[in-house]
């Protein structure tokens, strides 16, 4: 018959009270600590998270539209009726005509750029002429609010291609189009604030009778949205400005 050993081996941590007597008195070594497992905490994830509008309006096209068929938007009809209309937006959005820079024409292009520009499109057209610094100020703000407000075409013109006989004395020109009309007529930097013109302080003048501006979202909220947006930048624009020269008056 087989000879068996049996090792009896106690729950981790037990101790009887010989052994304590034992660590007592020095002959043992300290009893070590029990295991205990760190508390459990469940992974942040994020399909997890209680769906909410903020949360539907950092989604992309396509993973609204997964979400066609998802449960918690199916039990909450304020989220699903919000997915199909921040849906339906991007949607708009992505087919309005991007343009994000001044485009330079000649005389020919004038009729194909802007008179017979989309209805819905207004034309910003620059009217110029290389060497004079006023239409280089300008320029470059025309050139900053192309890329702020995408869905406004921007194009300029050397004024005697636009115009013949044009005089310098009038540049810089800024003509507003739109429908194939004159809307606005600016002549002269003074109109934006001179030598001290921003791109703010063109916007406003830009906006101050009609929604020249457009950034590509879709709806006439947000054309107004705009409006109040270009006015709320200028006027920072101006404490800014306020406020710095206070300063560097103060150092002096």
């Amino acid at each position: 018959m087989g000879d068996y050993h049996f090792v009896y081996k106690d729950v981790e941590g037990a101790s009887t009270q010989w052994d304590d007597i034992q660590r007592k008195l020095g002959n043992l070594p300290p009893k070590p600590a029990s295991f205990k497992p760190p508390p459990f905490t469940p992974s942040d994830d994020p399909d997890l998270r209680p769906k909410s509008k903020s949360w539907i309006d950092d989604r992309t096209a396509d993973e609204l539209e997964d979400l066609e068929d998802d449960p918690d938007l199916d039990d909450d009809r304020f989220l699903e009726e919000y997915r199909k209309k921040r849906l339906a937006e991007m949607r708009e959005a992505a087919s309005v005509a991007r343009f994000e820079s001044v485009v330079p024409i000649s005389g020919s292009d004038f009729v194909r750029e802007v008179s017979q520009a989309s209805r819905d499109v207004w034309v910003v057209v620059f009217l110029y002429k290389e060497g004079i610094p006023e239409c280089e100020l300008l320029l470059q703000c025309l050139e900053d609010l192309a890329k702020r407000y995408p869905a406004t075409k921007f194009v300029k013109i050397i004024s005697t291609d636009c115009i013949p006989n044009y005089p310098d004395r009038n540049l810089p020109t800024i003509l507003v189009y739109n429908n194939s009309a004159v809307k606005a007529t600016y002549v002269g930097l003074h109109h934006f604030g001179s030598r001290k013109c921003t791109p703010e302080s063109v916007a406003l003048a830009l906006c101050q009778s009609d929604p020249v501006l457009n950034d590509g979202r879709s709806g006439d909220s947000s054309k107004y949205e705009v409006i109040e947006g270009v006015r709320k930048r200028f006027i920072e624009k101006v404490v800014r400005q306020h406020e710095d020269g206070e300063d560097e008056y103060s150092s002096d």
